[in-house]
């Protein structure tokens, strides 16, 4: 027995020894292959990047390590840079790209590279590049000599590896947590952009005798996906964040969809306008499951282009708030109207077709004379928004920005607008129609109350319809209103300033002698309000189309400035009325007194 235990025990130790060889032997080999293999890779990767970039890169790195066991290598310290003298040259040739990237990393890993491959079928095929936490930078500039360039090289990379390899083909190339610079130097000014722990997975890049003219592929590749989350950017005036979750995006699908997307104010309502020193929109913005379709990445990595066939806004919210009790900052806003500012974004964009979805809107504010907080909102707003472009070349074939929305005022009345924006006009010509249907609008007295000092006590809205054609100067065109039952109550600040009061006489006065109760009347009468509205340079575009509206509302009720006019004549001479009453008053009591002196 003793004597096959010490067999057993020199078997073990002799298996164990080959085994150590074995290992020793491939550490060593794989030692002295990679430092062998160094100067060999340096310049063979160094004459390929070189003669397939026509001498545009260099590329170096610090150590080789190659395993032949597992097929897996790695690069150290590894960089790409271009040769600006060669960029230069490229041009003055007009053969220059539109892209530099810079890329360096501490690491790259290079797993299953297939070796016996290579020695019998001149093949090199690797099932993953691996970047760590490279750091990219990308440098555009636009050449009108790229504008019609395809996302197929003009000349196969296949002639730059052929007399090395008969194939090249990596299955995956994966950035991890990468960090991305955009440098934008199509300006005097470069603008610069930074993204970090950003995900990026190529798939199936090839050079062989035929990829380059495979139609499937892009860049010779099959497929891209991009992945980043929870990306935050704080704005330039440091009021706001703009954030975006689970940015995903397919180039196969070319469909790429933001989980959610925010625009949250750094301060809250109360604080936003003292940070300011002035009364100023607070927008909150939320955006849930946005999908884009049809999405051109070439065009974006050529010049920054977003161009895609369709955007859709599951649900989401807007809100705005203005504190009215600080001073106002009087600015010109001409030229501010929506399509004139989309037009100024320096990023290209071409949407054919936007799809809205549940979108809550609300608008309020603060106002300083009735201490008080006013409120409107248009609940579950849906529509299509149709040529939504920046772009020259598709402004001149169709220069009208299309919005057809539906809406619920205060979550009542049903509310359809369409807008047409014609983004060439100088003067921004837009024009607007729709209608206003069914709806207690004593709802509106949440906003009527606090901010105009009007009560709505009764009245049944059967319709509002409006037809207006406007510029950033004048706005003209036709409001009717027709309703039932109108009656209304003038307000003014309570004496405490907590709390309005309803002012009677003056009510009573605007109801019977102003204000027509019905439209059309009992007799039949129906009341057409034309509308001419001359904006203020201060006033906003919302304001502007506000305003208008409101105009042609007074009018088909029976404000119009004549009517203004009768009933401050009348409240004038009440007023005297009173003075007169209050001197009488006076002058009783003093005979009165004085009376009493006598005894």
């Amino acid at each position: 027995m003793p004597k096959a235990i010490s067999k057993s025990r020199k078997r073990l130790k002799w298996i164990l020894g080959v085994l150590l060889f074995v290992i020793l032997v491939v550490v060593g080999a794989s030692w002295y292959i990679s430092n062998q293999i160094k100067p060999i890779v340096q310049s063979e990767l160094g004459a390929i990047v070189k003669k397939a970039t026509n001498g545009l890169y260099d590329i170096s790195f610090e150590k080789v390590a190659v395993n032949p066991l597992t097929g897996n290598a790695s690069l150290t310290t590894v960089s790409l840079v271009p040769d600006t003298i060669v960029y230069q040259k490229l041009v003055s040739q007009k053969k220059a790209p539109n892209n530099l990237y810079i890329i360096k990393l501490q690491k790259l890993s290079i797993k299953n590279f297939h070796p016996f491959k290579i020695y019998f079928d001149r093949k090199l095929e690797i099932d993953l590049l691996l970047f760590d936490r490279p750091h990219i930078t990308m440098v555009n500039k636009s050449f009108a000599f790229n504008e019609d360039d395809l996302p197929q090289p003009e000349k196969s990379p296949y002639d730059y590896i052929k007399n090395i390899f008969s194939a090249l083909h990596i299955k995956t190339i994966d950035f991890k947590n990468a960090s991305f610079k955009y440098v934008n130097n199509n300006k005097a000014t470069p603008d610069i952009d930074t993204i970090s722990n950003l995900t990026i997975s190529l798939k199936d890049w090839l050079i062989d005798s035929v990829s380059a003219k495979d139609k499937s592929r892009f860049y010779l590749l099959k497929d891209a996906y991009v992945y980043l989350n929870n990306y935050t950017y704080a704005t330039p005036d440091s009021m706001y964040y703009i954030k975006a979750s689970e940015f995903e995006f397919s180039a196969s699908a070319k469909k790429l969809n933001i989980k959610e997307f925010a625009l949250e104010p750094r301060y809250s309502e109360q604080e936003f306008a003292k940070v300011n020193g002035y009364a100023r929109d607070r927008y909150s913005l939320q955006l849930n499951n946005i999908d884009f379709q049809g999405i051109n990445l070439f065009a974006y990595i050529k010049n920054r282009e977003v161009l895609a066939d369709e955007m859709k806004i599951a649900n989401g919210t807007l809100s705005v708030f203005n504190d009215n009790s600080y001073p106002k900052l009087l600015k010109d806003k001409t030229g501010k109207f929506p399509h004139q500012l989309f037009q100024k974004i320096n990023i290209p964009i071409t949407i054919k077709k936007i799809n809205l979805n549940e979108l809550d809107i609300s608008y309020a504010e603060f106002d300083k004379e009735s201490r008080q907080r006013g409120r409107i909102s248009f609940n579950s707003t849906s529509g299509v928004i149709t040529n939504v472009t920046n772009q020259l070349k598709y402004k001149k074939k169709n220069p009208i920005i299309e919005a057809n929305l539906q809406s619920y005022l205060m979550e009542q009345g049903k509310l359809n607008v369409g807008f047409k924006f014609n983004v060439m006009a100088p003067k921004a010509d837009f024009s607007y129609q729709g209608q206003l249907l069914n709806m207690d609008a004593r709802q509106l007295n949440y906003v009527t109350r606090p901010l105009a000092m009007l009560q709505i006590k009764s009245c049944l809205v059967r319709s509002l319809t409006f037809d207006i054609k406007a510029n950033d100067e004048l706005a003209k065109g036709n409001v009717e209103f027709v309703y039932n039952d109108l009656s209304v109550g003038l307000m003014k600040q309570h004496e405490n300033g907590q709390r309005l009061k309803r002012l009677g006489i003056l009510s009573l006065l605007a109801n019977a002698m102003v204000i027509y109760s019905d439209n059309p009347s009992a007799n039949g009468k129906f009341t057409v309000a034309p509308v001419y509205y001359k904006r203020k340079p201060t006033g906003s575009f919302f304001n502007f189309v506000w305003k208008t509206l409101f105009q042609g509302v007074k009018y088909s009720i029976g404000f119009t400035p004549q009517k203004e006019a009768e009933i401050k004549s009348y409240v004038k001479r009440f007023e005297d009325m009173k003075d007169d009453r209050e001197k009488r008053r006076s002058r009783r009591e003093l005979r009165r007194t004085l009376r009493e002196k006598d005894r």
